[in-house]
């Protein structure tokens, strides 16, 4: 996954964008796991759909601010925005967060190798 055009900065972010990004079980899960710190290689995430459709969540809660991704050589790396998400839109991640544990949505993200 190449990317193109930069990241938003975070007072670019929208709060409409950012909702969008995490109404899908999919991309709600990929912030699930990002949200203990650990940047993680693209390749380390396992989900119940095609790589490519992978790489499209990942597309769009980059393009919503949601997370940072970088690359070095031919690796991706993606990590949670939190200190941005939290300085705009206060306690708006840790709701989300917390009713997707209580709700169990995205459960199906984890990391590729592990059960």
């Amino acid at each position: 996954m190449r990317h193109a055009e930069p990241h938003p900065e975070p007072e670019q972010l929208k709060l409409t964008e950012v909702m969008a990004a995490l109404s899908d079980p999919i991309r709600l899960g990929v912030v699930r796991l990002l949200a203990d710190g650990v940047e993680r290689n693209f390749s380390d995430l396992a989900a119940p759909v095609a790589k490519s459709t992978l790489s499209h969540h990942l597309k769009v809660l980059r393009s919503a601010g949601v997370t940072y991704c970088r690359e070095e050589g031919i690796r991706c790396y993606v990590r949670l925005r939190r200190d941005e998400l939290d300085t705009r839109f206060p306690n708006l991640l840790d709701a989300v967060l917390g009713a997707a544990n209580t709700d169990d949505v995205g459960n199906r993200v984890g990391l590729a190798g592990r059960a």
